[in-house]
């Protein structure tokens, strides 16, 4: 009797095996199996550990010993703030405004806050913040220059060449050596008051102030209670004409209480009170004569 041998085996994968295999070797599931499922099991992992509020609170008290640990190293602590450039008033003022508590450390200044606060106080034109060796924390100030004293309503102000409040005083007297301007709207026009103060400069120590107008133009007060009144326009042209006059023909010497400029056609002079009553004296007279 012939004996049946078995079919022999197929190495062949059935259908099934074959999609599943083509399926595992496509690009995003072999990326998902690489990469994704580490990942997705480090991140159980990881809520499962922080479920815990005991273990949140002694890993959020290890970081935090870990920071302070390297914040407070002494080569990152501040000690002492230096200050350069800023007179004694202005330095006092900004360790006043600045509260800090020496020492620090480094990684608890905010440099650029500091900065600010500083440029912030009105005689301080601009500042630099920088971190020396040795923990300093160094400030060099550039102050502002007050060039002219601004009487105006509210008291008596020095301010700069661009017209930046510096600083207020309690009087004018304190500042001598400053010219002085007044009126509303002054304070924006700080450069054409000193291009008309270094004309006036001719006047041989005359010159007592300017007071701006109506908010358009300019007046120079001079000793004597005199008065020079300049248009909007061309204002300095039009002193430096007045003082080529006075120096030609002795204008500013005689009792003339107001040189009016405003019209630079048909400039007017408004006499003195004392010089109107000759004048009318000497006509009077005249017209009797005849």
């Amino acid at each position: 009797m012939q004996s049946v041998r078995p079919a022999p085996h197929d190495p062949a994968p059935s259908r099934l095996q074959f999609r599943v295999q083509r399926w595992l070797l496509t690009p995003g599931i072999r990326v998902l199996l690489k990469a994704g499922l580490p990942a997705l099991a480090v991140l159980a992992g990881t809520g499962i550990f922080l479920a815990s509020e005991t273990r949140r609170e002694a890993l959020t008290d290890k970081v935090a010993g870990l920071r302070a640990s390297i914040e407070e190293r002494p080569e990152f602590m501040v000690n002492v703030m230096a200050i350069d450039g800023a007179g004694d008033g202005v330095a006092e003022d900004i360790r006043e405004i600045l509260p800090l508590d020496f020492p620090l450390s480094s990684f608890d200044l905010e440099l650029g806050d500091i900065r600010d606060m500083v440029e912030g106080l009105d005689p301080v034109k601009s500042a630099t913040v920088r971190i020396r060796p040795g923990g300093i924390l160094q400030v060099d100030v550039t102050e502002r220059v007050p060039v002219v004293v601004w009487r105006n309503r509210d008291g008596v102000e020095l301010l700069d060449a661009a017209g930046v409040h510096v600083d207020t005083v309690a009087h004018r007297a304190a500042y001598p050596d400053l010219p002085l301007i007044a009126g509303a709207g002054a304070e924006s026009h700080v450069a054409e008051a000193l291009e008309l103060i270094a004309a006036a400069d001719e006047l041989s120590g005359r010159l007592r102030g300017l007071v701006r107008m109506g908010e358009r133009r300019w007046d120079v007060l001079l000793d004597r209670d005199q008065r020079i009144m300049l248009p909007e326009d061309n204002p300095v042209q039009a002193l430096e004409r007045v003082i080529a006059l006075s120096e030609a023909q002795d204008l500013l010497e005689r009792d003339v209480e107001a040189v009016d400029m405003r019209l630079a056609a048909r400039p007017t002079l408004r006499m003195t009170e004392n010089a109107q009553k000759d004048w009318w004296q000497i006509r009077h007279q005249d017209e009797k004569g005849q």
